[in-house]
């Protein structure tokens, strides 16, 4: 059915349209799909009304008037083919390519001891754009929830010979059969420990049980060298937003993977820059095994009476304490070591951002106010503390459970009116090529089609909240452009996943790990900040998953 859609469209374009144009058709009819109820929230904050004032034909109009300005973008570009190469399909070895992680051409240009495996986007800035194919024997991912706990083997890079390779750990968390990984995330085959190891975590901290986290004020968690997501995917099975955070990996990786199975996964480390996140984001910061050396990186992004989990059997001496290079950078940071269990260590971050400044010797002193309001987009590492100034500098157990809805009640409206329209385009045609076996009912969206959702220009997560509304077992990750107000502080204490990023360069993500791309006014604000839309078109055909026949 879409296939006919497809067609359809690229005709409008001419009989004989050059190859890549037919290629970007498939791009733009998915575009166009997902642009044909956009709102056109791009003013600032200071310029939302408060009081409720908008009525549903008003948000409709502007969805209609901002489609059509972008409808009108793609078509401007379509007309300047004769200037523009013929896009190729990238080689085998571009299968998971993921643009800016060029770790051989890092090395040549001189980076090392952990920096080749960052992010360098000047490094691969001249690699020519081709269309990533993907793996032969490629297929759509299982519906969720059953997707979460089998995926199939081709669809990630990893073989049966780099697992048998990998370490017990590895063999504990997942079960390599004939064409699947398993992964057993049930309650009553939890043979890897993970509620175990959680409910050992919320006793440690003085709750009852896991299910508790929320009493203690923890609703985000960033899961950091999150092996294969199953302590993620537990988590989120309580309502706690956990967001996988792993470095760059040639083989095995764990963010291509946990993606796969439906979770809340990005490419990031901490070796020499900021991650793309603004202070005090996270509740709980965790790492299992995950070999970083804390030094001026976790304080930033965690908020006041936040918590850090540390497992490992490297932290433990014989008699049973903490490493000391351990124990003197948290002196430095002012938090509180709260118990030990085993190779778990945990410590809260002081709520007094007076302590900083104490005068305690050898303390790491509070970042410059200008230093604070600035992006955090990959800057490099400073040895001072962040956030101590900011309005948001509140305990994590004090604040109240949401932000207020008259704060982006705009957003909210109109998103939630474009995914309505989305869903009654999106319906059919998830059972056009998927009939029912005898005696099954009809699964409702997003099973079968949507479970990785990403918005590329999030405003203040209007679409986030406005899935929820709707009951819709997504997550979403929300993009807030470098070049835009930076919102990103509002979508994370509404308790939702999100990144800066700048979309002139590619997005730190595997091939094909999102089932459906929000860009409400992104293309016409990208051709203001004079951003190569093609590349553009190109990056999110890299990131969508391709439209296959769906599997028996």
């Amino acid at each position: 059915m879409r296939r006919r859609l497809i067609k359809k469209v690229c005709l409008l374009f001419g009989p004989r349209l050059p190859r890549i144009w037919l290629v970007l058709c498939v791009v733009c009819v998915f575009v166009i799909i997902v642009l044909s109820g956009l709102s056109s929230s791009s003013s600032s904050f200071d310029d939302i009304t408060l009081a409720v004032k908008s009525d549903t034909y008003g948000n409709y109009r502007r969805l209609k008037e901002q489609a059509v300005n972008d409808y009108l973008d793609l078509t401007s570009l379509s007309l300047g083919v004769g200037n523009l190469k013929e896009v190729r399909i990238c080689g085998k070895e571009r299968e998971h390519y993921v643009p800016c992680y060029n770790v051989s051409a890092n090395l040549l240009v001189g980076y090392k001891n952990g920096e080749e495996f960052d992010r360098h986007c000047e490094v691969s800035k001249g690699e020519a754009y081709c269309l990533v194919r993907p793996p032969k024997d490629y297929k759509m991912p299982l519906s969720w929830p059953v997707g979460r706990d089998a995926i199939w083997n081709e669809n990630v890079k990893i073989t049966k010979d780099q697992f048998l390779s990998s370490g017990s750990l590895t063999k504990r968390l997942m079960l390599m059969e004939e064409n699947q990984i398993s992964f057993h995330s049930d309650d009553g085959l939890m043979f890897d420990g993970v509620k175990d190891y959680s409910h050992q975590i919320a006793e440690m901290i003085g709750l009852g049980s896991d299910v508790e986290f929320h009493h203690a004020g923890v609703r985000t968690v960033l899961d950091i060298g999150c092996g294969f997501g199953s302590f993620g995917a537990h988590l989120l099975s309580l309502k706690l937003m956990t967001v996988c955070m792993a470095a760059y990996e040639l083989t095995g990786s764990q963010v291509q993977i946990s993606l796969e199975r439906g979770l809340p996964a990005v490419i990031g480390n901490f070796n020499s820059r900021q991650l793309p996140f603004p202070s005090l984001s996270y509740d709980m910061v965790h790492c299992a095994e995950c070999g970083i050396l804390w030094d001026d990186k976790v304080d930033r992004i965690l908020r006041p009476g936040g918590y850090f989990v540390l497992h490992g059997s490297s932290l433990s001496t014989k008699k049973g304490s903490m490493a000391s290079p351990v124990e003197e950078f948290v002196r430095k940071i002012c938090w509180t070591f709260i118990a030990q269990q085993e190779e778990t260590y945990i410590w809260q971050k002081t709520i007094d951002a007076q302590c900083y400044s104490s005068g305690v010797q050898g303390a790491i002193l509070p970042c410059r106010e200008e230093r604070e309001d600035s992006q955090s987009y990959y800057q490099p590492l400073a040895s001072c503390v962040g956030g101590t100034t900011s309005k948001r500098w509140v305990p994590i157990q004090n604040r109240s459970s949401r932000i207020q809805q008259d704060e982006f009640y705009d957003d909210f409206e109109s998103s939630l009116s474009a995914l309505r329209n989305y869903w009654s385009l999106l319906t059919p045609l998830i059972f056009s090529d998927h009939p029912k076996r005898p005696g099954d009912e009809d699964p409702l969206p997003p099973y079968n089609m949507i479970r990785n959702v990403m918005d590329m220009n999030a405003h203040y997560g209007g679409l986030n909240t406005a899935f929820l509304e709707e009951g819709k077992a997504v997550w979403v990750m929300n993009v807030v452009p470098v070049r835009a107000r930076n919102t990103l502080p509002v979508i994370l204490d509404q308790g939702f996943a999100g990144v800066l990023h700048d979309w002139c360069e590619p997005f730190p993500t595997y091939p094909r790990t999102y089932d459906m791309l929000h860009a409400n006014g992104l293309l016409s604000y990208l051709m203001s900040k004079q951003c190569s839309i093609t590349n553009l078109l190109l990056e999110m055909d890299r990131i969508l998953r391709p439209e296959m026949k769906w599997g028996p």
